[in-house]
């Protein structure tokens, strides 16, 4: 089996019946359990997985080649399903995962929710996905912070640092559970792919300044992914965005910087890829 490495996201939403019983409120009390989690962010096991994201590229001749990109959604599996399918696809790939942010967030709600809803996962267990220096599941948010939390960076800002039009205007990961209870699902998939694109974006620039990338391995990958992107632009328009902007230029002689297109939200809701 070759290389392959998992770009992945979660976008979640509260887990109001979860929320009730730990609060010891009645079953079916959602103002209840939205009154009890109040402003604060949710404790991670409170948050239901509404969405994941996920980008598997494999190395072919020395440089990456995308094979999909996908978000599934609840709008058309249930949360198990939607572990089920992305930890098997772990255990068959036994990839390198990348996240950003995701060894606070990501990865430790991937467990509480797999074993809230009784989901088998031994594929979790094939490398030290665990481990929290290990590239076994690079969380690329705190690995280029030196893990330290004063240096972290979010990946938006840090998209447009390197040159990369970064997140779409119009939505916030904040937005997601009104999206979703304004049956807005599909743009919350959306979002998240734009998320995983652009987070593997980053990782191929960390991976040319680790040397495990050469700069015409490196130029290889990048142009791979913008073909893969280009050929599915019509299914998925919300991609369209990350496909302008380039890296940044030195400075002109007075002093400004060229300005970054911004990428702007679609209203269109993209048909979904299934991983």
């Amino acid at each position: 089996m070759g290389s392959y490495v998992l770009v992945w996201d979660l976008e979640t939403v509260p887990d109001l019946p979860c929320v009730a019983r730990v609060n010891g409120l009645a079953e079916g009390d959602n103002d209840g359990a939205r009154a009890a989690l109040g402003d604060k962010f949710p404790k991670l096991p409170f948050h239901q997985i509404a969405c994941i994201g996920a980008l598997v590229a494999e190395r072919i001749n020395g440089f990456w080649n995308v094979r999909s990109l996908g978000a599934p959604h609840i709008g058309d599996r249930s949360e198990p399903e939607l572990l089920q399918s992305f930890v098997d696809r772990i255990e068959t790939f036994k990839p390198q995962m990348v996240t950003f942010n995701g060894s606070s967030f990501d990865l430790p709600v991937l467990r509480y929710r797999a074993m809230i809803n009784r989901v088998s996962a031994p594929g979790l267990e094939c490398r030290r996905y665990w481990y929290r220096y290990s590239d076994d599941c690079l969380d690329l948010c705190d690995a280029l912070a030196c893990f330290s939390p004063g240096a972290k960076i979010g990946l938006h800002e840090l998209c447009r640092v390197l040159g990369f039009p970064g997140k779409p205007d119009g939505m916030n990961g904040g937005e997601v559970d009104r999206y979703v209870q304004e049956g807005r699902i599909a743009e919350v998939a959306a979002y998240c792919e734009t998320d995983v694109v652009n987070t593997y974006r980053v990782w191929l620039v960390y991976e040319l300044f680790r040397g495990t990338l050469s700069r015409p391995e490196f130029d290889a990958s990048e142009t791979n992914l913008l073909e893969f992107i280009r050929e599915r632009v019509s299914a998925k328009p919300h991609l369209e965005a990350l496909l302008s902007g380039s890296p940044p230029h030195p400075r002109t002689f007075d002093g400004s910087e060229p300005g970054l297109p911004r990428a702007t939200w679609p209203l269109e809701q993209p048909r979904a890829e299934v991983l």
